[in-house]
């Protein structure tokens, strides 16, 4: 299929997004990376007034660290984060996440505002994101604002992003030095979308776990921090860790979302193994 017809606008600054947002509202659409958004448009499953292609505002893009975090900015594509060393020193769990997603061309495409703000609650990036305790900064032409990543997610394709707002970076916390990180996925072939997937991480101090973290996605509406699991990892030793009763504590509170191919049982049982999978790389201190 071919989309409807619509208008094209190539910004080259916020200011261009913005004016184009202010004036056009829910008719308008974001194009960043275009994975998403153009096979919705040809499939007609998103129809817009408008398009803004952001691809030439310079100020989304950029990869530094400043205060005290690592700063990524929206465009950024998923292959540039991926091949950044100051990623790979300061947020190992993106570096170990994006070769999962799709196949090379969309890595060389995608963009991680892009996945962040499509909130697919099968993608990888929205679970790491919730995992590094991510800082969001978004704005529009009335302002400023930053949201943490616990709170931007808002349901299946949905987040509190305002029709005229923009994400503009992400910060995440630079890891420490005794960090461990995981990341794994349960997928029926290499590029499918995860029946079930793990972003995960902690500090191993002294062979104790510390702010663990474990988020899940393809498990619920948006990706799921299992806080009674964390809870009952959180302050005990690595290698002497009753990995049972993390497990158990999964479904406490919390039953996953069946889809179209997987019952909720199987992907709680999926949990489960991607919990001792992270848990035992844990207790051998892998970074």
């Amino acid at each position: 299929m071919k989309p409807r017809a619509f208008e094209y606008v190539r910004a080259v600054s916020l200011q261009d997004v913005f004016a184009v947002l202010d004036s056009h509202g829910d008719e308008a659409k974001v194009l960043a990376g275009g994975q998403s958004l153009v096979p919705a448009l040809n499939m007609r499953l998103a129809a817009p007034e408008i398009v803004i292609d952001m691809n030439a505002v310079a100020e989304l893009r950029g990869i530094a660290v400043t205060g005290g975090m690592l700063r990524i900015g929206a465009m950024n594509r998923y292959a540039e984060v991926a091949a950044s060393e100051l990623v790979a020193r300061h947020a190992p769990l993106l570096a170990r996440a994006i070769p999962f997603i799709a196949h090379p061309a969309i890595r060389n495409r995608g963009t991680l505002g892009g996945s962040l703000c499509n909130a697919d609650p099968a993608s990888e990036l929205p679970a790491c994101a919730l995992a590094l305790q991510a800082m969001f900064h978004l704005r529009s032409s009335a302002g400023e604002r930053s949201i943490a990543a616990e709170e931007f997610f808002a349901g299946t394709y949905t987040t509190v992003l305002e029709p005229t707002e923009v994400l503009v970076s992400v910060d995440v916390p630079l890891a420490a030095a005794d960090s461990v990180s995981f990341f794994d996925e349960v997928a029926r072939r290499q590029g499918d979308y995860a029946m079930a997937g793990l972003a995960a991480c902690a500090v191993r101090r002294g062979g104790v776990l510390r702010d663990v973290r474990l988020a899940f996605f393809a498990v619920s509406d948006m990706p799921h921090l299992a806080d009674a699991a964390m809870a009952e990892a959180e302050g005990q030793p690595a290698a002497d860790l009753d990995v049972e009763a993390v497990c158990a504590a999964l479904g406490k509170g919390f039953t996953p979302q069946e889809d179209l191919t997987t019952s909720g049982a199987a992907k709680l049982h999926l949990m489960k193994v991607l919990t001792r999978r992270a848990l035992t790389a844990f207790a051998g201190g892998e970074a």
